[in-house]
């Protein structure tokens, strides 16, 4: 009960990954996309501008309080509460712009993915070829949310913190400009003193930050593909819950999700560590921040070279640089995750955008008048010979029986009329797609309502109501004509029978001139299926019909067998 293998994953390149799909997307909407940037910039300015008037009301503020001036501490009282108005007005700004930004850059990344593996049958190729990607509802899904998300946050975060450290540090050098360092036998002249120890304490951490996370890149790597398994294990689990409490297996299913899950707490085990020993640092370097030039500017205030407010501005643009540089401490562990997503959702563009592989020796052609096969061998993906056709030519009209062993790989041979398989050589002619119509042993029925899964894949309104109502009844189906504006799952709400005669509801209303069976009356008493055939004869008397099956009586409904022989 686990997902396919997965594939190893890039874990280095992020920031070309993450370029990679940035740039797509501003060639997709250059206006969009450098209005938003432009709007994100002016609210990173306006933040720094308000960084800047706190900065400066600390100076004049405590000045006054030194001078034991009130009317002046007044007067910083309401420029205090502008500035904290500013500070509203722009955070909610860079906030907003994130967000807009985030949703934007995802819906055309989602929607590119979402198109690209709905097109040439990609969607199949990539679960049935060896080299298919794990888990695309999971990379779209999540992992397209994060990798977009996460990406503005750190761009808007980075672009602020560099901004932030060249304003703030030619502040801090101004200030300190005379600083001195008190030592036993005198003082030592350290011109932009409390910049070289903001650089100094934020070099360490940083240091430090990397020691203690270095693990944390793979290690998110690993959660991801545990939690993109254990989803899937779910999936599986829920899908198929009839037959799992028919064979009465709840007990092993238990086992399995629980051994899956528990591959996931491990990973989320050693990720908590990880995270703990960073939070050592986390917790109190910030903190320490504010209190180091405290320190080391102390001795000038008692000293009587520096004011109080020059002081406490002092500090503040320590602070304030300290954070700058600090930007990679803060934001390693998301820094890790980030890289995951960006990983994963970049993988699967790739596969969607590669070419896709058609080994052997079989080629197929769409547009004929006829149907033809020749010398046609189907094989697996390792090299297993599957089946042998027979040369036939089947013509508008006909009605072809296609018999063979059980598991000799009939159902491969129409994914190979399809497009859908590769494997193998000979030549197939087809006629053009439009003009088919494929009806599996469980007909795929969307979410939705009724009258959307009858007309599909036409839209739901290609048919007028009276038509859907009228194709029911003629498949043995009316108890359903007054529910067609009904939304609800019919895959477990119809029985399998109720399913497939919905398939030749589907065939009425498209009426294809060329059809592809593959047991798909195998759920029908032989009235029904004989009422199903006559359906066929009587409304799509021109079409060809191609029926794979094994039950008695088919015979009867079909003008010639093609035997296919299992493969060499």
């Amino acid at each position: 009960m686990t997902a396919p293998a997965e594939l190893p994953v890039s874990r280095g390149g992020a920031i070309r990954d993450a370029w990679r799909l940035a740039r797509g997307w501003y060639r997709a909407e250059p206006l969009a996309v450098a209005g938003l940037v432009l709007a994100a910039l002016f609210a990173i300015l306006g933040q720094i501008a308000v960084d800047w008037g706190f900065a400066l009301w600390q100076r004049s503020a405590f000045d006054a309080l030194g001078a034991k001036d009130s009317a002046a501490f007044r007067a910083q009282i309401l420029v205090f509460a502008g500035l904290v108005a500013a500070l509203m007005a722009t955070s909610v700004g860079r906030l907003w712009t994130r967000q807009v930004i985030g949703v934007r850059w995802r819906r055309w990344l989602v929607l590119k993915l979402q198109g690209a593996m709905l097109s040439e049958g990609r969607h199949h190729h990539l679960a049935a070829a060896p080299e298919g990607t794990d888990n695309p509802d999971q990379r779209i899904g999540d992992n397209a949310r994060w990798a977009t998300a996460i990406a503005v946050d750190l761009a808007t975060g980075l672009i602020y913190a560099v901004v932030l450290l060249v304003s703030f540090a030619g502040m801090l050098w101004h200030l300190s400009e005379g600083f001195s360092l008190p030592l036993p036998g005198g003082s030592l002249a350290i011109p932009g003193g409390m910049l070289w120890a903001a650089l100094l304490y934020a070099g360490a951490c940083a240091l430090l930050t990397w020691w203690l996370g270095r693990r944390l890149p793979s290690i998110h790597m690993d959660r991801n593909a545990a939690e993109a398994d254990h989803r899937f294990a779910l999936i599986r689990l829920r899908e198929n819950g009839e037959a799992i409490a028919l064979l009465g297996g709840e007990a092993d299913e238990r086992r399995g999700v629980a051994a899956v899950f528990m591959r996931l707490e491990a990973v989320m085990l050693r990720m908590f560590r990880a995270e703990r020993d960073l939070m050592w640092l986390g917790c109190c370097y910030l903190m320490v921040a504010g209190v180091v030039p405290l320190i080391l500017g102390a001795p000038q205030f008692l000293a009587g070279t520096i004011t109080l407010g020059v002081l406490m501005q002092t500090a503040h643009a320590f602070t304030e640089v300290t954070r700058a540089l600090c930007w990679l401490t803060e934001n390693w562990p998301r820094l890790a995750d980030w890289r995951c997503h960006v990983a994963r959702v970049v993988e699967l563009e790739r596969a969607l955008e590669a070419p896709i592989a058609a080994p052997g020796r079989l080629r197929r052609q769409e547009g004929a008048p006829v149907l033809e096969l020749r010398s046609i061998s189907l094989a697996t993906p390792c090299g297993r010979g599957l089946l042998e056709a027979p040369e036939v030519t089947v013509t508008a009209g006909e009605r072809v029986l296609i018999r063979g062993e059980s598991g000799s790989g009939k159902s491969t041979l129409f994914r190979a009329m399809a497009g859908l398989w590769s494997w193998g050589e000979g030549d197939i002619r087809m006629p053009p797609r439009q003009l088919t119509m494929f009806l599996p042993q469980r007909p795929y029925l969307p979410l939705g309502t009724l009258a959307s899964a009858l007309c599909y894949p036409a839209p739901p309104d290609a048919f007028p109501e009276e038509a859907l109502r009228a194709a029911l009844c003629r498949c043995n189906l009316s108890h359903l004509a007054g529910r067609l504006g009904e939304a609800a799952r019919w895959d477990r709400l119809l029985s399998l029978g109720e399913q497939q005669r919905l398939g030749f509801v589907r065939l009425l209303l498209q009426r294809p001139r060329w059809i592809f069976m593959d047991e798909a009356t195998s759920a029908l008493d032989e009235a029904n299926q004989t009422a199903m055939f006559a359906l066929l004869a009587e409304d799509l008397p021109g079409s060809a019909v191609l029926s794979i099956g094994h039950r008695p009586g088919l015979d009867r409904h079909h003008d010639r067998e093609m035997v296919v022989m299992p493969g060499r």
